[in-house]
């Protein structure tokens, strides 16, 4: 049986290890979209879209390179997307419990996590969303309790 494991040497180990701890997580929301394809989405030649791309790039919109455009937190900001995550706790009566997943799935949450313990349902959702994703719940039959938390800072990563 063969092995997938790749080979690298110790200074390689040293310089991946430098830049992880050197480095910081980050969020990203990155276009999966050729240009031609985004070019004719939006009815405008592809000139004219490496031309806004371009501005956009500059003004610190977007980052781009070969083969990915990635939106930067401006972006998602002028989006009214808010970087700030914010969690929902969600408790959810047991005898109606797949028909409230399955109703939890279609709401725009991020994440969802099944948790163990006091509470069902762990949903990650923008700040920016929250207020519509709690109004949108509480339709939800089986839904009991819900409980919201958002990030004021993140003192470890």
């Amino acid at each position: 049986m063969a092995s997938n494991v790749v080979k690298i040497t110790e200074r390689q180990l040293q310089i991946l290890k430098r830049l992880y701890n050197s480095g910081k997580s980050v969020k990203v929301h990155t276009i999966i979209l050729t240009q031609n394809e985004l070019s004719d989405g939006l009815g405008i030649t592809r000139q004219a879209l490496s031309n806004h791309l371009r501005k956009l790039r500059d003004i610190d919109f977007i980052r781009t390179g070969r083969g990915f455009i990635d939106l930067t937190n401006k972006a998602l900001e002028a989006l009214g997307e808010s970087v700030t995550e914010s969690f929902v706790f969600i408790k959810i009566d047991p005898e109606r419990r797949i028909e409230a997943y399955d109703k939890i799935k279609a709401l725009r949450a991020q994440r969802l996590f099944r948790v163990t313990g006091e509470i069902d349902l762990i949903a990650q959702v923008g700040r920016a969303k929250l207020d519509s994703f709690l109004k949108d719940l509480s339709g939800i039959g089986g839904v009991k309790q819900t409980s919201a938390h958002v990030i004021l800072e993140t003192i470890m990563e």
